[in-house]
């Protein structure tokens, strides 16, 4: 479909550059043909006495005049002739003046030219209208309409892809999430309407989600379904220099008691690269990365983990088949007790540490159709479904030795140190403004009463305070009597 659409955008490109060319072809080569059918051969009015043979004939072809018509207007000329009054002053006399054009004679007799009372001769060209349509003017016009439509067939198109595959995805899982959850789904808790199926919200038009509840160790699970956005056009162009994929996100948020100190991250090399640089507990508790051949994964992910025996408990045979299976489609899992979202700006001023949740979540791709039905290859990510299932279980159960709860408890008292001392400005600079607005408040309502002894106790209490803030500070010392 994309290079159907790009194929089809060249083709209307070049077809117009051929027609365009061709067409100021033509114009070039007979630029004054436009012209020539408004040339007339005029003929001289042939007008012969009446001993001659030749009657007189006009230029269009008219009957030839009679010699005694002929002579009847000539008296008729001579007479208006004589009751005009002629003027001794021309028209063009103005031109003469000598106030009005100082100099003119004398340039005028200097260049050897005589005057003349004879108005310049203006001849005016009859110029033919253009009705030939000029296309070659409006190429941008048409290449912005040509847009237009392929822009509009792309977002319809693009939206019912995703529509498609997001009602796939929901009627492939459905029962298995229904036997884990006692509600699936949160249509009408917000006040919007389900659009793309049953239990699903769309967000837009390349995202639905899916909230799902009623499990023991768990407060809920959220499902995300991000696709490629396959209905902008400028997206599906970029997608093709930079390809990308369909992805479910599942986030599974633990319950407190549910869930012991565990920071472990099994992604692949790229992503695993980006999740520890923006990820704010990874980069905190996992610096290092580690070997997962010794867990039997495939070589081409990565483990990022705080204590040693947290991927030996939840990393065990079962996982390790199954992303034997499916290893291409497991983007990330990330299991945390410390997850507080993406790291913050150095910028930026914090007083206190950022809520943290217990929190297990997965990151897959979804499986190409490649000439099968979206059916069969949603059908594909069902085991790696039943894999969240299997191993927010496993967290459930997992309960550090004592050596390894101590680490990670000196880890968190460590981070929790090292932000107090970065912090201690901003928190001083804080608290000291509380203090200030706590006074304010304070004298806003001693003024506001009416009793003067209380305004006047209260500035000498002020006074006595600050007289004692700006007073040199003196140690007492004790010495022992002999």
């Amino acid at each position: 479909m994309k290079l159907f659409f790009v194929v089809f955008i060249i083709a209307v490109i070049g077809t117009q550059i051929c027609v365009s060319a061709h067409y100021k072809n033509d114009i070039e080569d007979n630029e004054f043909a436009e012209f020539e059918d408004f040339e007339e051969d005029e003929e001289p009015l042939e007008v012969k006495d009446s001993e001659g043979s030749k009657p007189a004939v006009n230029s269009g072809g008219r009957k030839p005049v009679d010699p005694e018509e002929l002579g009847e207007v000539e008296e008729e000329e001579e007479e208006e002739e004589d009751g005009i009054v002629e003027e001794d002053e021309s028209e063009f006399d103005h031109f003469q003046d000598e106030e009005e054009f100082e100099g003119f004679d004398s340039d005028h007799r200097a260049s050897g030219k005589e005057s003349s009372d004879e108005a310049p001769k203006i001849t005016i060209t009859k110029v033919p209208l253009h009705l030939r349509a000029n296309w070659d003017s409006y190429y941008l016009e048409m290449l912005m309409a040509v847009g237009l439509v392929v822009y509009a067939i792309n977002f319809f198109s693009g939206k019912a892809r995703n529509h498609k595959l997001a009602s796939a995805w929901f009627s492939t899982h459905r029962s298995l999430l229904e036997e884990n959850f006692s509600l699936v789904g949160c249509a009408g808790d917000d006040g919007r309407t389900e659009e793309a199926a049953p239990g699903l919200v769309k967000e837009s038009e390349s995202s639905y989600q899916l909230w799902c509840s009623g499990r023991t160790c768990c407060e809920g699970m959220l499902v995300e379904l991000k696709f490629l956005k396959r209905q902008d056009l400028v997206a599906v162009l970029a997608q093709l220099m930079r390809p990308a994929r369909d992805q479910v996100h599942v986030r599974v948020d633990m319950n407190k008691e549910d869930m012991d100190s565990l920071v472990l991250c099994l992604a692949s090399r790229k992503t695993a690269s980006r999740l520890a640089k923006e990820m704010a507990d990874l980069s905190t508790y996992c610096p290092e990365r580690r070997s997962v051949d010794k867990y039997g994964l495939p070589p081409q992910f990565s483990l990022l983990c705080e204590v040693a025996e947290v991927a030996s408990g939840l990393l065990d045979a079962r996982v390790a088949g199954v992303l034997a299976r499916h290893a291409d489609l497991l983007d990330y899992i990330h299991v945390s007790d410390q997850y507080c979202g993406h790291k913050q700006p150095e910028d930026a001023s914090l007083t206190k540490l950022p809520e943290v949740k217990k929190v297990v979540m997965f990151g897959l791709n979804v499986p190409p159709a490649k000439g099968r039905s979206v059916a069969e290859a949603m059908e594909e990510m069902r085991p790696l479904l039943q894999l969240v299932f299997y191993f927010v279980e496993k967290v459930r159960r997992l309960r550090l030795s004592k050596e390894g709860k101590n680490k990670a408890d000196k880890n968190r008292l460590r981070v929790e140190e090292v932000f107090l001392k970065t912090t201690h400005a901003a928190r001083a600079e804080a608290a000291a403004a509380r203090r200030e607005e706590k006074k304010r408040q304070e004298k806003e309502r001693i003024l506001l009463e009416d009793d003067p002894d209380k305004q006047r106790k209260w500035e000498d209490r002020e006074a006595k305070r600050q007289m004692k803030k700006k007073a040199p500070k003196m140690k007492q010392l004790k010495v022992k009597a002999l």
